[in-house]
């Protein structure tokens, strides 16, 4: 365990992005297998087990593309912003962190797989899940991040937003695979 953590400090920016992209494709796995995902339009067939692997790989991109690398660069960002554990660090980390990145991730998120999926309508999907997934995503995201800034040492924050990132991820993935309340 020591020589992974040392492996770990000693090429954090690799081992935050590759851990927090395994982590956000892991997501979409346990969505599909345990939540019953559906087919999206546009996209092949599952396998024999009911894995769509090319939903997967776009989250995956979208994991490693924009996700990991944003979070791994702004988390840098706020510590030198607002540096240290105490009250008021933290206090001020979260909410910058839900008033800015929040609604940029999600929104990443959601347009970033349309986008990969060649949709005609990019923002169809963040129009209708967006606010529904904010909403969740402040209250599960302020207390997640809050425990990520009094405890976890800045080198492994990524990696930490990674394993926490799983749970709203497969939220995130189901409720991106309901249909639309919609008027057609």
């Amino acid at each position: 365990m020591n020589r992974a953590w040392a492996v770990f400090k000693a090429h954090p920016y690799i081992s935050n992005v590759l851990g927090y992209t395994t982590l956000f494709a892991s997501a979409d796995l346990i969505q599909q297998s345990v939540l019953g995902g559906k087919l999206s339009a546009g996209s092949s067939s599952r396998d024999s087990v009911g894995i769509n692997w090319h939903q997967t790989a776009r989250v995956a991109t979208v994991g490693f593309c924009f996700h990991a690398n944003f979070n791994y660069h702004w988390l840098r960002g706020l510590e030198r912003m607002l540096p240290g554990s105490g009250v008021r660090a933290v206090t001020g980390k979260v909410l910058v962190d839900q008033l800015v990145a929040a609604p940029l991730t999600i929104s990443a998120f959601y347009i970033g797989l349309s986008l990969l999926e060649n949709k005609d309508d990019l923002f169809e999907d963040w129009r209708h899940k967006f606010w529904t997934s904010y909403k969740t995503g402040v209250v599960y995201w302020s207390t997640m991040q809050a425990v990520n800034f009094t405890f976890v040492p800045p080198v492994a924050r990524t990696a930490f937003l990674g394993c926490i990132a799983l749970t709203f991820t497969i939220f995130l993935c189901h409720l991106r695979q309901q249909r639309s309340n919609k008027p057609e």
